[in-house]
């Protein structure tokens, strides 16, 4: 009965069906026609997803262009090149859903219903995992410089990014099984309310408050561990991955919040319920194309980057993060080797 699985859920004519254990109908919830008003604001909804596929779609394969292609191969463009791939895909797909909403009907049949909402997930969790593994990372190097300026190699950044696909692959499998298409509308048919319950509440869980919890105590470490350090007063060190995880969490919130009000639809309003899965699900799709944007202006002077191209804006943003933990890296270790000659 989940209303917010991306914008194939918010079929006006649709029915949302929980199945018995016979396979028969025992629920079904036709939804009315809209108003003038919402008509107005699906339209809305419409040019926006445009939008978000158009910046979505050239941003991030000119960042997977930029990072994969153009630059030397490193921890940091491992990430970056990481969140581009899960980025570009989910926009790849977004064509799919505007259509669906523009002619109210699903015609691209069983299979990429499912595989499109399986691809709205894929994106989630992949994003969110490797901002962990990112936040994780950033930790270690300013707690343990020696180490990480020892351990922090590209083969094992990639070994955690293939660790976090696979997750978050195994993650997405329930909209493969539970997506559904009848009466031309692509819609979540769970066997049980119970079922609904569980998935919801665990995407909750494991794409938004666990993470939540490892990053806010990553960074909460890491600006211990530098208040006192004159480059965390001059430089900003880590301000574009910081940029990234307050963008992931910005966007995500609102959607997570409205699913599990959902699922005690009863006691809120339909319209605003309806309202708000639909802002809530426009920010998440919002986050696919934040990233390219965020590179080129949390980069170096504002003013400067506009007499600059734009490959060179988001090269130099990405560069800067890595000159970034080098540099702190390199004089923790010094600092760390002339002590030990000292005892």
């Amino acid at each position: 009965m989940e209303l917010g699985d991306y914008y194939v859920d918010y079929d006006e004519n649709s029915t949302y069906i929980y199945r018995n254990n016979n396979d028969t109908i025992s629920q079904s919830i036709s939804l009315t026609k809209t108003t003038s008003v919402r008509d107005s604001a699906w339209v809305c909804l419409i040019v926006v997803s445009v939008l978000i596929f158009l910046l979505g779609f050239f941003g991030n394969l000119l960042v997977i262009w930029i990072s994969g292609f153009k630059m030397k191969k490193t921890v940091n463009t491992t990430w970056y090149l990481s969140l581009a791939i899960s980025d570009f895909i989910f926009c790849a797909l977004l064509p799919f859903n505007i259509a669906f909403m523009v002619m109210e009907e699903w015609i691209f049949g069983l299979f990429m219903c499912k595989f499109a909402s399986s691809v709205m997930f894929l994106n989630m969790f992949s994003s969110i995992f490797l901002l962990i593994i990112i936040s994780v990372d950033r930790c270690v190097s300013v707690v343990f410089p020696v180490w990480a300026q020892n351990q922090r190699t590209v083969k094992k950044a990639s070994f955690m990014v293939v660790i976090a696909w696979i997750l978050a692959v195994g993650l997405s499998v329930p909209s493969m099984i539970y997506r559904d298409v009848h009466n031309n509308s692509c819609f979540n048919n769970y066997p049980s309310q119970d079922i609904h319950k569980t998935i919801a509440v665990s995407r909750f869980i494991t794409g938004f408050l666990i993470p939540f919890v490892v990053i806010i105590i990553c960074y909460s470490i890491i600006i211990l561990k530098l208040r006192n350090n004159r480059m965390m007063k001059s430089s900003k060190p880590f301000k574009v991955m910081s940029a990234l995880i307050g963008a992931f969490f910005f966007c995500w919130l609102p959607y997570h919040v409205f699913i599990l009000m959902e699922l005690n639809r009863h006691k809120y309003d339909h319209n605003l319920l309806t309202t708000g899965l639909k802002v809530g699900t426009s920010l998440a799709a919002a986050n696919s194309f934040f990233n390219p944007v965020l590179y080129v202006f949390m980069g170096n002077d504002f003013k400067q980057k506009f007499r600059s191209s734009l490959v060179s804006k988001m090269r130099r943003a990405m560069e800067e993060e890595g000159r970034t933990t080098s540099r702190y890296l390199s004089r923790s270790s010094s600092m760390d080797n002339r002590a030990s000659t000292h005892i």
